[in-house]
């Protein structure tokens, strides 16, 4: 585990105003049902300007307390530079056996993972942990509900996890600040600069910070190196962003020295929802309908209807069908009605090397494939590559059982087959196939 270089003595900056004052709660947790056998420790923050007649926002400090983070904070929201927050301070967990020693240390499992993992222990276990207990003079704690009113900050592997947290949950983080982080080989952090340029943009606003002279461990690739390639791709696809470059090394100093200043930023334009920016991805850009959000509606007959987990391509001479145990698609080729020159042909990604849900398949009248995936819609073009990933329906659950349609008006419709059907339906400009026709080729790309 990475032990992060924790200066000891941390300069508040002058703020223009005096600190507020807050009181401080300890809690711990254990019986994780998302992180089994994990105990761990966290400290909540209530500022003295929270009553409790009004939910707050929330900032959530992963490793504990940095930066001298509630100091800076009281003097934020004192001179107006940050709405009335409450922070929580979380520990990594760790995991004992009867003799109480530490037998595993959770933390890379819970942070450099780019599954939606971790953010849903903060939404399922962490947070309704701490609303509800009360501050020693009896005011009770509220949370806002609202994305825009949530951040999150993290150094390290606690850097990458909250920029996951938000990426994967974009309802529920808008804000973050990510310093040093492990944008690199350890557990796929090195891809996801990678799904920034394929996904559709998301309300999140971002700060990165790293230096020059940043490789924790050279082994897993040049932290430097995989930041600004994260920033580069956010850039490309339209994101609010900070940076913070500097020559620093793989510490706390530096996101320490400009703290107050980003946490500034961050909340610049609050109480307004943040904006979803504009990609310059050549297949999203003109795919995307602005403004055009998924609505979910009944679903008649959906119980008995099949997923299809195979597609014909418009003019017949194509079929695409699923590979056990594989995260590729077989493309085949058909000659007098059977199947010939059978390959691994459609490469689909994935987060954390997982397998993916794969569900219902379309193609539209490019000759572009559509492919329900846990990972999001996955548009590949002719040449079995992804370009761009579209996202799913929040509740939509098990993709193996969404089967897609694309109509002629350009309304896409998902529909949960089986048990609890639903449909949900969006409009995109895109055209279906037409059958028996063979679309205009791509050429070899």
């Amino acid at each position: 585990m990475k032990r992060l270089a924790i200066a000891a003595a941390i300069a508040l900056q002058a703020l223009g105003g005096a600190a507020a004052g807050h009181v401080m709660l300890d809690g711990s947790l254990s019986g994780s049902q998302v992180y089994p056998g994990t105990e761990r420790t966290y400290q909540v923050y209530v500022p003295k300007q929270y009553t409790g007649s009004e939910p707050a926002c929330l900032y959530v400090g992963l490793d504990g307390v940095l930066c001298n983070a509630p100091a800076v904070i009281d003097s934020l929201i004192a001179v107006g530079k940050m709405p009335v927050t409450i922070a929580i301070f979380l520990q990594p967990g760790v995991i004992k056996n009867a003799q109480g020693e530490v037998v595993r240390y959770n933390r890379s499992n819970e942070f450099d993972m780019t599954t939606g993992t971790f953010a849903h222990f903060l939404e399922s276990e962490v947070l309704p942990a701490v609303e509800g207990r009360s501050t020693p003079d009896g005011r009770v704690i509220h949370l806002s509900r609202r994305a825009q009113d949530h951040a999150i900050f993290g150094l390290s592997s606690g850097g990458i996890a909250a920029f996951t947290a938000a990426w994967q949950r974009p309802d529920l983080f808008g804000r973050v600040f990510s310093g040093v982080g492990t944008f690199v080989s350890m557990r796929g952090g090195n891809d996801l600069q990678m799904m920034v340029r394929k996904s559709e943009p998301k309300p999140i606003k971002i700060c990165l910070q790293d230096g020059t002279r940043d490789a924790w461990n050279p082994l897993f690739g040049h932290w430097y190196e995989g930041n600004r390639m994260l920033a580069s791709a956010l850039d490309f696809a339209g994101y609010d962003t900070k940076y913070d470059w500097s020559d620093c090394t793989h510490g706390v100093k530096r996101a320490s020295e400009i703290f107050a200043d980003v946490m500034t930023w961050l909340w610049q334009g609050w109480p307004a929802p943040i904006a979803t920016g504009t990609t310059q991805n050549d297949l999203l850009r003109p795919l995307l309908d602005a403004g055009s959000h998924w609505q979910q509606g009944k679903a008649k007959g959906a119980a008995a209807r099949k997923v299809e987990h195979s597609a014909t391509y418009p003019d017949g001479s194509l079929l695409v069908e699923p590979i056990a145990g594989s995260n590729c698609l077989q493309q085949s080729v058909i000659v007098n009605g059977k199947k010939a020159y059978t390959q691994p042909f459609y490469w689909l990604d994935s987060y954390d090397n997982a397998q993916l849900q794969v569900g219902g398949m379309a193609y539209d009248d490019k000759g572009n494939l559509w492919v329900v995936t846990s990972a999001g819609i996955q548009v590949l073009d002719q040449n079995g590559r992804v370009r761009g990933i579209l996202n799913l329906p929040r509740g939509a659950g098990d993709a193996t059982q969404l089967a897609i349609t694309i109509l002629q008006d350009g309304t896409v419709t998902l529909t949960r087959c089986g048990s609890a059907p639903c449909t949900w339906q969006r409009h995109f400009n895109v055209a279906p196939a037409t059958p028996g026709q063979r679309p205009k080729s791509q050429g070899q790309g």
